[in-house]
C-alpha cells in the first residue's frame, strides 16, 4: 500500500473462519449445498415482539440520539433483570448500554488497561478479547487451559501466572469456544485470587440464558459487586444484527465510561434500544425458552454423533451453542492440522467449521469448533458427511 498502516492495526489478525466462510459462500454460489457450523449465530429470527417494538419506534420517529450511557428506561429494565433473574440489586446508574458486547469490551479495555499492562485470558478463548487489548496498546497474559479446568481460568491459574504487569483477568461464562460455565464457588475463588493481586475481574456473560440440563449460570455480580460484567442482546435474546449490548460497572466508573462512549461511538443505536425494551417481557421470554430447549436438543444430537466419528470432546458443554473438539487422531500428512481439516471438510463434505487457530495458540492446531446453530436434521447430516469424508483420507 502507498500509505503506512499502524503497528497497532498490523498486530490484529483476521478471523480465519472468515476465509472458510468466504469459500463456503463461493461454493454455494456455484450450486453446492453447504452446511454452516462455523459462525456463532443461530438460525432463529429475532422474536416477533422485539421486531414489532423496533418497527413502532421507527413509526413514532424515535430516531434521534439517546444519551451516551443509553436510554434511561432500558438501563432500568436491565437493572430490574438482575433483580428478578439473579436476586442482585444493581442501580440503573451502573448500567452502560453499548453497541454490542464489542462496544462494552472497548470501553472496559480503554478505561482499565494502560500501555504495556496485561489482561489475563484463557487460551483458547474469544479472539476479540486479545485484539481489543492490543488496540489500546496493552498486552495479553494468555494462560493455556485444558479439559481439567473445563477450559476456564481458575484461582490457581491466577496464583501461578499473574505477574507484575498484569492488571486484569477476563473470563467468559458460558465460554466461546467451549461452552463451559463457571460455578458460583469458582467465580468467588477467582474473584478472591484476582483481588489478592490487586487486580480487576471482568466477566463476559453474553451467553447467559443459554444453559442446559437445568443448570443456570451464576452472574459474577452475585459474588463480586466490584466486577465488570459484559452482556449482550445478541445471543439469548436473538438480536445479533441490532448491535446492542451492555456493561455493568462498579460504583464510581459511570463518568469515565460515559466520557469514553461520547467520544468512541456517541450512543448505541436508538431503534435497537427501544426494541430491546420488549426483550424482557413474558411473551418474548417464552419464545426464548422454547429456543433454548431446541438448542439443548441440537447439542444432545450432535455431541454423540461427533464422538462416534472420532472427535474427542472430553467436556460436555453446559451452555452457549458450541462444541470444542480435539481432532488430533484424525490428522495425517494430507490434513496435518485443524485449519487443513476445516478446508478439507468444506471441499469434500460441504461442511463449514471453525479451526482452533481462531481461538488462541495452545494446541490450536489440534482443535476445531462446531456451532450447532442450524436444524438438528442438518447437524446430523453434517456429521454423516464428515464421517464419509474422513473415511476417504
Amino acid at each position: 500500500m502507498s500509505r503506512p498502516i499502524s503497528k497497532r492495526a498490523q498486530a490484529i489478525s483476521p478471523f480465519h473462519v472468515m476465509d472458510i466462510l468466504a469459500q463456503a459462500k463461493a461454493m454455494q454460489a456455484r450450486g453446492h449445498d453447504i452446511i454452516h457450523m462455523e459462525v456463532g449465530e443461530p438460525d432463529f429470527e429475532t422474536p416477533k415482539p422485539i421486531i414489532e417494538a423496533g418497527i413502532k419506534a421507527l413509526e413514532d420517529a424515535r430516531t434521534h440520539y439517546t444519551p451516551a450511557l443509553g436510554l434511561p428506561e432500558l438501563r432500568q429494565a436491565i437493572a430490574d433483570w438482575y433483580q428478578t433473574h439473579y436476586s442482585v440489586k444493581v442501580s440503573a446508574d451502573r448500567i452502560i448500554v453499548t453497541p454490542g458486547a464489542s462496544g462494552a469490551l472497548l470501553l472496559v479495555m480503554g478505561a482499565l488497561l494502560d500501555k504495556d499492562h496485561k489482561v489475563m485470558l484463557a487460551d483458547p478463548g474469544y479472539p476479540c478479547n486479545r485484539h481489543f487489548a492490543r488496540f489500546v496498546e496493552g498486552e495479553v497474559n494468555a494462560v493455556p487451559v485444558t479439559a481439567k479446568s473445563h477450559y476456564q481460568l481458575t484461582a490457581q491459574h491466577v496464583e501461578e501466572h499473574w505477574d507484575a504487569n498484569t492488571r486484569l483477568a477476563l473470563v467468559a461464562s458460558p465460554s466461546n469456544p467451549t461452552g463451559t460455565v463457571l460455578t458460583k464457588s469458582e467465580l468467588a475463588a477467582l474473584s478472591a485470587a484476582v483481588k489478592k493481586e490487586q487486580g480487576t475481574l471482568i466477566v463476559d456473560e453474553i451467553y447467559h440464558g443459554l444453559t442446559y440440563d437445568g443448570f443456570h449460570a451464576p452472574s459474577a455480580l452475585q459474588v463480586d459487586d466490584e466486577a465488570f460484567v459484559i452482556n449482550s442482546f445478541s445471543k439469548f435474546f436473538g438480536m445479533t444484527g441490532w448491535r446492542l449490548g451492555w456493561l455493568v460497572v462498579p460504583d464510581g466508573y459511570t463518568e469515565v465510561m460515559g466520557r469514553l462512549a461520547q467520544n468512541l461511538y456517541l450512543a448505541a443505536p436508538t431503534m435497537s434500544q427501544y426494541a430491546a425494551l420488549s426483550a424482557f417481557e413474558g411473551e418474548t421470554l417464552a419464545i426464548l425458552e422454547q429456543r433454548r430447549q431446541i438448542l439443548q436438543q441440537r447439542r444432545d444430537a450432535l455431541l454423540p454423533a461427533l464422538r462416534e466419528i472420532g472427535f474427542d470432546i472430553p467436556v460436555k458443554p453446559q451452555g452457549a451453542f458450541y462444541l470444542y473438539a480435539n481432532c488430533s487422531t484424525l490428522l495425517n500428512e494430507k490434513v496435518p492440522d485443524s485449519m487443513a481439516l476445516s478446508r478439507y471438510l468444506l471441499k469434500e463434505a460441504g461442511v463449514a467449521i471453525t479451526p482452533g487457530l481462531d481461538f488462541g495458540n495452545f494446541e490450536a492446531e489440534k482443535h476445531c469448533r462446531f456451532a450447532y446453530t442450524t436444524s438438528e436434521e442438518r447437524l446430523l447430516e453434517a456429521a454423516e458427511r464428515i464421517g464419509k469424508a474422513l473415511g476417504r483420507l
